[in-house]
């Protein structure tokens, strides 16, 4: 490989498939059609490694020649844009050896060997064998753990010994046992890369598309299967770069739907969707299709004072909340409060639950390692019967990230949204294989769910279809405005339903829950339509390429581009997976309209003079591995940008991402383009409304009790300002955190307990594994490296036998460094011998506070200090 340079957390890519060998009906193999699958895999399906003659059960049918001419194929047709590896693994060491060394000859960049089939060899035997291979060549190794199939495990100290050879650098583990993986990982810098799909599938964010399935959203397309054999080409007017063609001339034809209900009864032992819920009967069973912050503030807030301050209120003022009374509503945020993201709120009444979007929240740099932040789902786990619904009120992440893991605990609990908002959902849900009950509802709808009669309105954000819903129960009557702004003159027409709030207010609202994003900020956002010339200026005026970033959602932005590409002489191309399939689905709704021949390829994009494209990429926000993040570092696999191209930053920038935004920025400009971002252009408008559209709708709906939701601290606390001044009690203003609990009795609110909430992590295949202790050991890991002191010492007498010795990560590169402090390590450990102290752990600790003290006096630093006392 020479145009990337190696992860040592993912030595052959993110995505690592084991690619099927095509073959002839003779028998013989299909290299041609070889050539072209592995084209198709890595080009189209986003695949960063293939594993030939691996793991897919063909490898026993070929010869050692066979295999070789195989390797040599597909070596050929990715070249560097994808790593090759070879699989070489037999039952007989000196065969596995050959075919490592014939690997080695056509061109591979690594090798996978599993543990030797049938002859269940003990761990030394294992040991012996792996050894031998990974020393016959100058190749990595991956290791193939798969016990079911091969008899025997590779035990955990077994793999730790291997960690030692420096060519053995990754398990590909098919036990999937995560408790066995984090010991070793913690251990050893050997990668894993997990090879049991079932664990896999639900986690991975490329696109999981066979080569006959287009289509990589999973919301009409038909059950995917492996093809022995190539991708079939596509018709002439279908683009590839787009899920489906689109109803626009010269587009192609739209990919015939297929119907998306499930005929029959209830299976047995499934719950009846039906059952207590008046408006269930519509909610069907999608078939699956699979597919190709701030810390939160301590303490609990109280109600709102007249100086909108909030009393001290410990949280060990705060129980558990008792029993909910009759025709009370139990309020519960989850998520969602005191940072931007992880929005989740959940009501209950008369013994039934409903819950309000589910999302994630995205890490900062104090979260090292960490994938995903998702809501606390304990309190509500033991009682997922009870929940009727999860009501998303739109389509970004922050309100439906999290939706498949909490699905992935009870699988059958129905979804309503509005059309785009489910499309997306879908998605995410269709590649892992959850078979979501779904119920599409629109503005001006009402439906009953349970006890909860819901009735929703639109409202304008930036992205379509987003909706509000209001919550009848016998309780009162509470609005949930999910995420809104009141453009006036909105490009797909569609209002912020004001009438219909007039009309709430007018009846009555007992509570309201409130978007809090742009509390802080004056006036009235400024309209769409306002960033149209701008970009048409920017297009004028631009004489080499045009790079967007926008977010994956903003059909209403893409839409802006794409018409003033159109208008200049310009083809756009799509780039970044996410953007790929939303604009995908925004234009199979009608939600996106894309002219003819407007867009083409990446491919064909980068074949057209610089003044004749417009690429359209995901990145925004700083993103390392997103599309525009790696053009950024020159990581990506198309796109190099150079003097003359003109970058975009069309989005806000999202409290908690500004450093990483501004990184990408430099990184742009110190390629020689020209980037405009918000602060130099109005490029972007935000899509939350500022204080005085939140003035407006207080005065429109004037709520009894009043929630500030969705936002930081100060978000919070200024939305509470301004409902107080705009005539609600100061005692029903209501700031809360997540995990409170606020009864709304007799049309009062009021915070009656805490539920312990915490953030549930997810980092890479694990959900919940990594707590605060853990990352806190990671920031130190980051700060100031580690030094690991490891000593062998006498099991009788205590005295040192052996070292010790001092090794360090990321402390200093001279190891000579460490010379001053082994004979204090020695004088120390000796005194301890002499005072009758053996045990290993008190030896470890005096060890420790040596070495610490050591480095603080002479380097003012504080590595994590990691002793090691072996007894002989």
């Amino acid at each position: 490989m020479t145009s990337r340079a190696p992860d040592p957390r993912r030595p052959f890519g993110r995505l690592l498939t084991a690619m099927v060998t095509p073959m002839r009906p003779d028998g013989s193999l299909d290299l041609d059609g070889a050539a072209r699958l592995a084209t198709y895999l890595v080009d189209e399906q986003s695949n960063d490694g293939l594993v030939i003659n691996g793991t897919t059960g063909e490898a026993p049918t070929t010869s050692d020649a066979e295999k070789e001419a195989l390797l040599r194929v597909v070596v050929e047709a990715v070249g560097d844009r994808a790593y090759v590896v070879a699989g070489v693994g037999t039952n007989d060491t000196r065969h596995t050896i050959e075919l490592a060394r014939s690997a080695e000859k056509a061109g591979v960049h690594g090798t996978l060997v599993v543990t030797p089939y049938y002859n269940k060899p003990p761990q030394a035997g294992l040991y012996a064998h792996f050894t031998a291979v990974a020393d016959a060549t100058g190749l990595p190794m991956l290791l193939y753990d798969i016990p079911h199939r091969a008899g025997t495990p590779i035990a955990t100290e077994t793999l730790c010994r291997l960690a030692g050879h420096d060519r053995i650098v990754g398990v590909k583990d098919a036990k999937g046992a995560l408790a066995e993986t984090s010991a070793v990982t913690a251990r050893t810098d050997l990668a894993f890369y997990c090879g049991e799909d079932a664990l896999t599938l639900p986690h991975l964010d490329a696109p999981h598309r066979y080569p006959d399935q287009a289509d990589d959203r999973g919301v009409r397309g038909r059950r995917r299967r492996y093809r022995v054999g190539p991708a079939p080409p596509a018709a002439a007017a279908v683009h590839r770069h787009l899920p489906y063609p689109g109803r626009d001339p010269g587009q192609g034809g739209a990919r015939p739907a297929r119907p998306a209900v499930r005929t029959g009864t209830v299976a047995a032992g499934r719950r009846d969707p039906g059952r207590d819920r008046p408006a269930a009967h519509r909610c069907r069973r999608r078939r699956y299709r699979p597919a190709g912050a701030e810390p939160v503030t301590e303490g609990a807030p109280a109600t709102v004072a007249v100086e909108v301050d909030t009393r001290a209120l410990a949280h060990a003022e705060l129980n558990e909340p008792g029993p909910l009374g009759d025709g009370a509503l139990r309020v519960m945020p989850l998520g969602g409060l005191g940072a931007i993201g992880r929005n989740m709120t959940v009501f209950e009444y008369r013994g039934k639950l409903l819950v309000v979007d589910c999302g994630v929240l995205f890490p900062d740099v104090d979260q090292p390692g960490v994938d995903l932040i998702l809501p606390d789902f304990s309190p509500i786990l033991e009682r997922l019967g009870d929940v009727q619904a999860i009501v998303l009120t739109h389509g970004h992440e922050d309100h439906i990230g999290a939706v498949p893991y909490l699905l992935a605990h009870k699988n059958d609990i129905p979804i309503v949204g509005s059309q785009f908002t489910l499309a997306l959902v879908e998605a995410k849900l269709a590649e892992r294989r959850i078979e979501p009950y779904s119920l599409t509802v629109r503005e001006g709808q009402t439906e009953r769910l349970g006890p909860f009669q819901c009735e929703f309105f639109a409202v304008n954000h930036s992205i379509p279809d987003a909706l509000a819903v209001a919550i009848r129960t016998g309780a009162g009557i509470v609005l949930h405005t999910g995420d809104f702004k009141m453009d006036q003159l909105p490009l797909d027409g569609r209002l912020t339903d004001l009438a219909g709030f007039a009309r709430l207010g007018a009846e009555g609202v007992d509570l309201l829950l409130s978007d809090s994003t742009n509390a802080e900020i004056p006036g009235f956002v400024s309209p769409e339509r306002e960033i149209g010339p701008v970009l048409d200026s920017i297009f004028r005026a631009a004489r080499g390429r045009i790079i967007v970033a926008s977010f994956a959602s903003h059909v209403h932005r893409v839409q802006q581009v794409l018409d003033s590409a159109s208008e200049h002489g310009r083809k756009v191309a799509f780039i970044g997976r996410s953007m790929v399939r939303n604009m995908g689905i925004a234009r199979d709704l009608g939600l996106l309209r894309i002219p003819g021949g407007l867009v083409v390829p990446i491919d064909e994009a980068m074949t057209l003079p610089p003044d004749r494209i417009v690429l359209m990429s995901t990145g925004s926000q700083g993103e390392p591995m997103s599309a525009l993040g790696r053009m950024a570092t020159g990581d990506h696999r198309h796109v190099v940008v150079e003097p003359g191209d003109t970058v975009v930053l069309a989005s806000s920038l999202v409290p908690g991402n500004e450093t990483a935004v501004y990184r990408v920025i430099n990184q742009l400009s110190r390629a020689g383009a020209f980037v405009v971002h918000k602060d130099v252009a109005k490029v972007h408008v935000s899509g939350h409304s500022p204080a005085g559209e939140l003035l407006y709708l207080l005065n429109v709906v004037r709520p009894s009790n009043f929630i500030p939701v969705h936002g930081e601290w100060r978000h919070l606390r200024a939305h509470a300002r301004l409902a107080v001044e705009s005539g609600v009690a100061a005692d029903r203003v209501v700031l809360c955190e997540d995990g409170d609990v606020v009864d709304l009795v007799d049309g009062r609110a009021r915070l009656t307990g805490h539920l312990k909430s915490r953030y549930v992590y997810v980092d890479g295949l694990a959900v919940g594994d990594v707590g605060e202790s853990l990352l806190t050991e990671r920031r130190i890991l980051g700060d100031g490296g580690f030094i690991a002191a490891t000593v062998v010492v006498d099991s009788v007498t205590g005295k040192v036998v052996g070292g010790p010795t001092v090794s360090a990560k990321g402390f200093s590169e001279d190891p000579a460094v460490f010379d001053p402090v082994i004979p204090l390590v020695t004088e120390a450990l000796d005194r301890a011998a002499l005072e009758g102290i053996t045990d290993p752990h008190q030896l470890q600790q005096i060890v420790r506070r040596i070495v610490g003290r050591w480095v603080n006096d002479t380097y003012r630093r504080r590595p994590m200090i990691v002793p090691n006392v072996v007894e002989v």
